[in-house]
């Protein structure tokens, strides 16, 4: 009774919520083990096992060029949009390995990493020897690895990166034999900064299903946005505050540029590899880091917000679909007053049990007017968000109850029509890839695995 009654305190969603509670009533033998080793959601105000990110600040004049949700986030705590950025979209894992490496070649002073998954692979070990060669040439290299995510990249995998004298550390390890550890809690965050100023996030892992030195039928959709410009100090605030937690070593950042020279060797890395690269200056963007270590649940809150907004357009692209009634609802109302809502999803990802998940939300979604757009092959593992044409949110999140609440996860929010003209061109390349279908109905068998597998969703 007593932990039924700590669920019920918890600000989770009413479905994570139901799913706990019976797990822990009807088999406790199962339920009780499996909520005290990943069950927790926030970290525990009385451990302080982390300090809070971002601090709810006084409120700040708006800005009309910053929607809503923008405000919402700022109201919360959160760094405000930064003007002057330089902005290149990444839609191909060639393109971006390269500009990746290159951007690594031209680091002087430091290179800072945050990674979901590290593969053991050619382009893992391509990352690997090209970190511990500038380890080598006296820059400071640090990896930050999530320990399930690289669950099977051994220690001495990354060991060449420390024998030159660069750091490697993983973040909250799975299994409670150290003092900070968590089986649940994970840090999905893709972060690189190099030198203070040149930085990349995105959806992409380093990984072959994601990037590579070579085309690869098999690799996956997805995309990353690689930024120079004073945003890149609210990327790296998130890197060093990760960075921190980890090692327990406090990480002093510069408030600008360590070294006077011109932007120009990164910003030729950050378009190598393309051949019509997508580049906008001036742009305008707000870093928006969510998970445990943020007190609100202000991502969420700036999405619902965005959402409710939109008069227009709502053009959604997520590898996982499944959302809790609190974004599916509004968004349901959205089409059914006439708004463009488009869904793209993968027609298979690769967690079955999200795609059976998604099934009552795209049929509720189709049944008020969305369109539904899957993708035959390859896996969309691109997380973007378009709405009307004064917000686009790139980054790690996906539409799920796991990333929205659980996930360490980081997003960009982007002001510039710029921006969103690029985004869209390539979501309409996308579509043209995809079949548009209007989810049926199906048989109580399908449904009663559907609406398991959403029930179970949150605790993925």
């Amino acid at each position: 009774m007593l932990l039924a009654a700590r669920i019920l305190q918890e600000k989770r969603a009413p479905g994570s919520t139901l799913a706990w509670l019976m797990a822990i009533v009807l088999a406790p033998y199962v339920g009780v083990p499996l909520y005290l080793l990943i069950g927790g959601r926030k970290f525990s105000r009385n451990i302080h096992l982390i300090e809070r990110l971002y601090t709810p600040g006084a409120e700040k004049k708006d800005d009309p060029l910053v929607p809503a949700a923008g405000r919402i986030v700022s109201l919360a705590g959160f760094p405000a949009p930064r003007v002057n950025n330089h902005i290149v979209f990444h839609s191909s894992g060639e393109t971006a390995f390269a500009a990746l490496l290159s951007l690594f070649e031209e680091a002087r002073v430091s290179i800072h990493v945050s990674t979901f998954i590290l593969g053991k692979d050619d382009t893992g070990r391509a990352i690997v020897e090209a970190l511990a060669k500038k380890a080598e040439e006296g820059v400071e290299v640090r990896l930050l690895l999530d320990s399930l995510g690289c669950l099977t990249t051994s220690r001495g995998f990354v060991q060449p990166i420390r024998d030159a004298g660069g750091e490697a550390r993983r973040f909250l390890p799975v299994l409670p034999m150290q003092r900070k550890w968590s089986a649940n809690l994970r840090n999905h965050r893709k972060i690189v900064v190099v030198d203070h100023v040149a930085a990349m996030v995105g959806g992409m892992n380093l990984a072959t299903q994601f990037m590579g030195a070579e085309a690869d039928p098999h690799r996956y959709v997805d995309d990353c946005v690689f930024l120079y410009g004073p945003a890149v100090y609210d990327i790296e605030e998130v890197f060093r505050h990760d960075w921190e937690f980890a090692s327990g070593k406090h990480l002093p950042l510069p408030e600008g540029c360590l070294f006077p020279q011109t932007p120009q060797p990164l910003l030729n890395a950050m378009t190598e590899g393309l051949s019509a690269f997508h580049a906008v200056d001036q742009c305008m963007i707000q870093v928006v880091p969510s998970g445990p270590d943020v007190s609100e649940d202000t991502f969420h809150d700036a999405l619902l917000t965005a959402i409710m907004e939109a008069e227009k357009r709502i053009w959604l692209m997520t590898p996982y679909f499944v959302p809790d009634a609190s974004l599916l609802k509004p968004l349901a109302l959205k089409a059914r007053g006439g708004c463009d809502v488009r869904i793209i999803v993968p027609l298979r990802s690769n967690h079955g049990i999200a795609d059976l998940a998604r099934g009552p939300a795209l049929r509720e979604l189709s049944a008020a007017g969305g369109a539904i757009y899957v993708c035959p092959a390859p896996m969309i593992h691109a997380k973007v968000m378009l709405f009307d044409h004064n917000l686009a949110i790139t980054g790690s999140p996906n539409l799920d109850m796991r990333s929205i609440y659980l996930n360490f996860e980081i997003a960009l929010f982007h002001y510039t029509p710029g921006d969103l003209d690029v985004l869209e061109a390539w979501m309409r390349q996308i579509q043209l890839t995809c079949h548009m279908i209007r989810p049926q109905q199906v048989s109580r068998r399908r449904a009663w695995a559907e609406n398991l597998s959403h029930l179970i969703s949150p605790l993925l």
